[in-house]
């Protein structure tokens, strides 16, 4: 959720932090600061707001000068957003500052022992006891990197960790546990940072550190030690993407720019896999006697993820004939779930360090489970601990809400549906060319839908003050309907919920009263009727409907409904595919049209790494 960022090398520090911190914006953050060696010894300058605060601040870094230091943006945890609780957190000597990401799980057990030798506090943050440990250490062994050795012993929970001391004046040391962190190489100098975009315009070496490594930093290179002590070598990666790709290229928001990605994104995502009329994965190691002895599925994921997965159920029980479970991450690893050898656990994440996910995932692995991963970034945590994994492809993605991340999934879990399904013998030869080609056509499709953005954003002025809103869908529809009313609260605010249709008379319908926005997705033919039914049901009622529907039935849904949003035809599993991207660019409208903050919304973070 937070952003760390850190610089030891030739150039002015600061600077360099406040651009990567503002490159880490989108993840979201209530408050920001930095700490900087130089001349004047350890400085320290923070603030709540926006970074535009900090920056004014310090007029862009100019007035902190040094060759080291560290950034944070920070989603408050514990304690409030104010510049207190703000990082960098320094030590009551002032000589230490840190850095963190994650939450310490014993802080109030180690506050209340240094409060017993005499420390005071000023923040209500667990990070604060980070800064304080390290400072008591060091006065007990009078070397940097043996306090945080000690510091590291001593805490417990989740941390990626980023520290500089007045008393190492040429090093910045970070550390990593259940919260991303990865180093960066350059010449005459080094990085840290909680995402690549943070340091992409400095360096496209990187590499990602493992749970219990601690790395130490100079401008002549970087060491890390695993939890005994010892050096270890790390694998470097390249990052390959242009820069251009994180920034908004013209485009009002990120988001914006993102949905209209979404033709290239699948594009990358399925050209390589989709060839001479079948699916092939490459980089999937399974052999077709482990896949042919799959027990369960079972789909773990979190928010929009967790919508691919719904989606995904319908799809792969259609075509494997085996039985999907979906199960939200963060519900799976306290349940006691029932997981045995040779179940196959699909964890489906964007980033690839959403916390609940890699703990359910570890959960399902500790059980005899084999791991297949689908997530859009190489090299990520849950990338890495996964049996098998197939990237996404979909390049980076910045707005808070998933637009492109979502899409592409989507496309890889049903390319990986069909492959197993081929292997299985549980899908006809029919079936199986029309959903290649089909697939093939999906990115031609959405683009003629993004011709049709303007209609939704008059459609968007119509319906922007509504309060209310219920989304109904069956079947692959319904799945669909989550993740549009998702879309909607989430950067709109306005209160929305999605039901199945078949539901309406089981308590719904009676939260339907006049003037009540009902939003009904009838894109799924076998079910259109049904879905015709419920909007008259619904209107009876006094609802004012918007429809979405394919070109095939759009004429009869506008015989029903004033507002009807259409897609092109296409195989029916592929519908959601399709139908996410009306939905994405309604909500995008009607965020605009009330005047939100749409790439940064109140109390989200693009990437989940605390529970």
């Amino acid at each position: 959720m937070c952003g760390i960022v850190g610089y030891v090398g030739k150039e002015q520090a600061a600077p360099i932090l406040l651009d990567g911190l503002q490159r880490l914006e989108y993840r979201g953050y209530d408050s920001a600061g930095v700490a900087v060696f130089g001349p004047a010894g350890l400085q320290v300058k923070k603030s709540k707001g926006r970074l535009q605060v900090l920056k004014d601040l310090t007029h862009d870094g100019a007035d902190l000068p040094g060759n080291l230091g560290i950034g944070h943006t920070r989603w408050a945890t514990h304690g409030e957003p104010n510049d207190v609780n703000a990082h960098p957190q320094v030590s009551r000597s002032g000589r230490i500052a840190v850095v963190h990401n994650g939450i310490i799980e014993n802080f109030s057990e180690l506050k209340g022992q240094l409060l017993h030798k005499g420390y005071q506090f000023k923040s209500e943050t667990d990070t604060e006891v980070v800064a304080q440990l390290l400072d008591y250490y060091f006065s007990q062994c009078g070397d940097m990197v043996e306090a945080v050795r000690r510091m590291l012993n001593a805490v417990e929970g989740a941390y990626a960790l980023g520290i500089v001391s007045a008393d190492a004046p040429d090093r910045l040391i970070a550390a990593r546990k259940d919260a991303p962190l990865l180093l960066g190489y350059g010449e005459g100098e080094s990085f840290i940072a909680s995402d690549v975009t943070a340091i992409i315009r400095h360096t496209r070496d990187i590499s990602y550190m493992e749970d219990g490594e601690m790395a130490v930093l100079t401008r002549d290179g970087i060491t890390v030690y695993n939890e005994q002590g010892q050096p270890v070598t790390k694998k470097h990666h390249h990052v390959d993407w242009d820069i251009g790709a994180a920034e908004k290229g013209g485009y009002a928001h990120f988001m914006l720019k993102e949905i209209f990605e979404q033709p290239r994104a699948i594009r990358e995502a399925t050209a390589a896999r989709l060839q001479g009329g079948r699916v092939i994965l490459q980089d999937l190691t399974m052999t077709e006697e482990e896949i042919r002895n799959i027990g369960r599925i079972i789909i773990i994921a979190c928010g929009s993820s967790y919508h691919v997965g719904m989606v995904g159920k319908y799809n792969l029980e259609r075509m494997l004939r085996r039985s999907v479970e979906v199960v939200l991450a963060s519900e799976f690893r306290y349940s006691d779930p029932i997981v045995k050898r040779g179940d196959l656990v699909i964890a489906i994440s964007q980033s690839g360090e959403t916390l609940d996910t890699m703990a359910a995932l570890r959960e399902a692995k500790k059980r005899g489970a084999r791991i297949l991963s689908i997530v859009n970034v190489v090299g990520s945590s849950i990338a890495r601990e996964s049996d098998d994994v197939l990237y996404t492809w979909a390049g980076p993605e910045i707005a808070v809400a998933t637009t492109k991340a979502y899409s592409t999934q989507m496309a890889v879990l049903n390319m990986l549906g069909l492959y197993f399904a081929d292997i299985l013998g549980t899908i006809d030869r029919q079936t199986y060319s029309e959903m290649v080609r089909d697939m093939q056509r999906v990115p031609e499709y959405i683009e003629k839908i993004l011709e049709s953005a303007e209609s939704i954003h008059d459609i968007a002025r119509e319906i922007c003050k509504s309060e209310d809103v219920f989304f109904i869908g069956r079947n692959l529809d319904y799945a669909l309907s989550l993740e549009g009313s998702l879309k909607l609260k989430e950067i709109s605010y306005i209160h929305s919920e999605a039901y199945a249709s078949g539901e309406l008379k089981h308590g719904t319908i009676s939260l339907i009263v006049d003037g009540t926005l009902v939003i009904a997705l009838g894109t799924y033919g076998p079910l259109f009727d049904k879905a015709l039914s419920n909007v008259v049901e619904v209107q009876a009622r006094g609802a004012k409907v918007l429809a979405l529907t394919t070109q095939t039935h759009a004429e009869e849904m506008g015989r029903h409904v004033p507002m009807v949003m259409t897609i092109p035809d296409i195989h029916e599993m592929l519908l959601p595919q399709l139908g996410v991207v009306p939905l994405q660019l309604l909500a995008y409208y009607i965020a605009l049209e009330r005047g939100c903050d749409i790439d940064k919304p109140r109390n989200l973070a693009k990437s989940v790494t605390v529970e």
